[in-house]
């Protein structure tokens, strides 16, 4: 099926929609990645150029390991949410490095949105197991500049109220449109992408996907509202964007 849920390790199978490892992966194992342009794709900004002068700086800032437990209606915020876009969020990264939140049309296009955080991706998901989990990025106007506010190149970072670093947007990696490419079949989960033999230093590369309400509040407001699959409750993680100033 196109859909399915997944709570346990991806193994490989014949279809080609799927691969062993995006880690380093043997160019005779890649497949060639078949995801679509999503509807409102363009060009490339011109925060990439301002990204590439910042991430040099961003990788030698430690990664932070907010306390994300409790509770906290950041912007007043319930869990009815009406009138929003559904999306497919995933968020992925090795466990002991910084966690990539990829926004998605649907799981078979190409990532709107590739965000790089300074939290530690297996402490992030381990949280949000313990309870709502709300991330917050914020940045100041430029009202000389007229970009969309999901093309904002640095945020910085709040996780339940605590500042936590930053979040830099970047272009897709190659070994972020594998990721891509591996989770297109699932629409919700989580679980462990496998890797080749070689272990890898910050531990196994894990994922969890689902779908997001998309709620455009203004053009300096936009929240992601994480939906769980019974529809009981309220979302385990909410994140905003929000441009102050």
């Amino acid at each position: 099926m196109a859909a399915q849920n997944s709570t346990s390790e991806i193994s490989p199978c014949n279809d080609t929609s799927t691969t062993t490892s995006p880690v380093s992966p043997r160019s005779e194992s890649r497949p060639p990645v078949s995801l679509q342009q999503p509807s409102n794709k363009k060009g490339s900004s011109k925060s990439s150029k301002m990204f590439r002068r910042f991430r040099s700086v961003f990788r030698s800032f430690p990664i932070i390991t907010p306390v994300c437990k409790i509770p906290i209606n950041l912007y007043g915020h319930d869990s009815h949410i009406h009138g929003g876009t559904r999306m497919t969020g995933t968020l992925f990264g090795y466990r002991k490095a910084r966690v990539n939140l990829a926004i998605q049309e649907n799981s078979k296009c190409l990532p709107i949105l590739i965000l790089e955080l300074a939290i530690n991706t297996g402490k992030l998901l381990q949280d949000m197991g313990l309870g709502l989990v709300r991330i917050a990025l914020e940045c100041e106007k430029r009202p000389s500049e007229k970009i969309k506010i999901l093309e904002e190149p640095i945020w910085t970072l709040y996780c339940n109220g605590k500042k936590s670093g930053y979040g830099v947007k970047r272009d897709p990696t190659d070994e972020d449109l594998m990721v891509m490419q591996t989770l297109h079949p699932i629409s919700m989960g989580a679980g462990v992408i496998p890797a080749e033999a070689t272990e890898n230093p910050d531990g196994e590369l894990t994922y969890m996907r689902a779908h997001f309400e998309r709620v455009v509040n203004s053009r300096d407001s936009e929240t992601y509202y994480m939906m769980n699959p019974d529809g009981n409750s309220g979302p385990e993680l909410s994140i905003f964007f929000v441009r102050v100033g």
